[in-house]
Formats: structure tokens, sequence, C-alpha cells
């Protein structure tokens, strides 16, 4: 078990909280029990497993020793407690974590329906976003100028939707030239999306928390679309609008 939080593997996942590092090492974590269980249920291309001797056992690993081939196709790390809590900024830390291989940033064409996503900035919102993406069975988010989707943050919200979700990062431009379906722009002075009727796949655009969708990717879009308010209230969280035009696009479709 690993007692020093100055030992090299317990600094390098440490280090997985920036998105420098991230990017060099091309790895991410994912905290917690559920998301831990998720990872090795569907065989990602987990690095190592890190975790107090506890959570090790409820899981059903053992520590992986010196030279020593465990069967399971990556490391398991024990700590201490106090050395978990430094690798960590939860408040509550389950005591367990997963250092994932990122997946290839591949830039094609979206399968079906997509999402593009213009200037999210807040990893909680992205990551909302990704999860009811996720359970929407839309299955490639076009990312760009947004939070980075890896950030831990992103993948705490997301609670699992980042395992099933293709992320695409890039510019807006290259975005917009990949998407080969109506772009549809989540904006407050669009039609009533209860009411719009949409022919085919589509391509829902959701912009900037406070700014918007930025002016190129509106020139792009065929339509603007809007959740119709009431009682005074403005205008919804991007995660909620954004999951409120999902399932209703999706639902004009049937």
């Amino acid at each position: 078990m690993i007692i020093s939080r100055q030992n090299e593997k317990v600094k390098k996942i440490r280090s997985l909280k920036e998105k420098k590092f991230r990017a060099e090492n091309n790895e991410y974590v994912a905290y917690g029990y559920k998301l831990v269980l998720e990872a090795i249920s569907l065989k990602l291309p987990i690095v190592c497993i890190a975790g107090t001797g506890e959570m090790l056992e409820r899981i059903g690993l053992k520590e992986t020793l010196p030279g020593e081939n465990n069967g399971y196709g990556f490391e398991v790390i024990a700590v201490s407690e106090e050395v978990f809590s430094s690798m960590t900024e939860e408040v509550s830390p389950q005591g367990v974590l997963a250092v994932i291989k990122k997946p290839s940033n591949e830039l094609c064409p979206p399968t079906g329906d997509c999402i593009l996503l213009d200037g999210i900035s807040d990893p909680g919102n992205l990551g909302t976003i990704i999860r009811t993406a996720a359970a929407a069975d839309i299955k490639e988010l076009y990312l760009a100028d947004c939070a980075d989707a890896f950030n831990p943050k992103t993948v705490r919200s997301a609670m699992g939707g980042l395992f099933r979700v293709k992320v695409c990062e890039c510019d807006k431009k290259t975005a917009v030239s990949l998407i080969n379906k109506p772009i549809i722009v989540a904006d407050m002075d669009g039609e009533n999306v209860f009411t719009y009727t949409k022919p085919g796949d589509f391509c829902l655009a959701v912009g900037n928390e406070a700014n918007g969708i930025s002016d190129y990717v509106k020139n792009s879009a065929k339509i603007k679309v809007a959740v119709p308010m009431s009682n005074g209230i403005e205008s919804l969280n991007a995660g909620v609008s954004a999951g409120i035009i999902m399932y209703a696009l999706k639902n004009r479709k049937k």
C-alpha cells in the first residue's frame, strides 16, 4: 500500500487534474465506485485503478504486486485514505478512481442525430449535456471552444455518458463542415420546439451560457427553436434547455 503523497504513481495521477497533463499522457481520471465499475464492465482501456484497501476489496480487486501479471489488464494500486484524498478534489471522495486512456479524436461526419456545442464553458453543464445525449441515444457530440470533456468535473457530471458517446473536439468551422445534417439552433427567439415538425436526422447546436450561439454557427443553421417559458422566466440553464430540446426533436421524428 502506498502511504506517501510523493510516490511517483500518485504524483502522475494527481497531475491528470490538469488539462496539460491529460493531453500529454492521453489519459483522464474517472472518480467513484459507480464510474469505476462501469469502466470495467464496458472494457474501457483502463491504465490503472487506485483506491483504498476497503474500496478495492468491495470491487473485487487485489493490489498488483511488483512484477506480477494480475490478469486484469490494468494495474491495481492500493493507497491510504490520506494519499487518495490528495489525488482528488471531491468533497466526499469515495476512495476509488480509474485512469483511462482517452479515445481518439478522429473527426468524421455523424452517423445519425448529433449535437454541436458552441462555447459551453462550464464543465458541469457540458457533463450534463453529454449524459443527456447518451440517454437520448445520440452518438456524436462536436465540441467547439468548450470546456475540456475530460475535466474531472465534466466526467463526474456526465455520469458514464462520456463512456457511451463519441466526443469530437474541433473548431466550429471544422465541425460545421463535417456535419451533414440540418443544423437546428437553440435560440430564445426561435420557433416553439414542441410544435416544430422536422424531417430526418438533425444536429442540435447549443451555445455559450452567457453569449449564446456564435454568428458563424447561427448563419450555418437551417432553423432556430426555443423552449416556451412562462411567469417572466427569460432563459434556462444550458444543460436543461439542451435536454428538453433534444427529447422534443427526437419525439417529433416518431
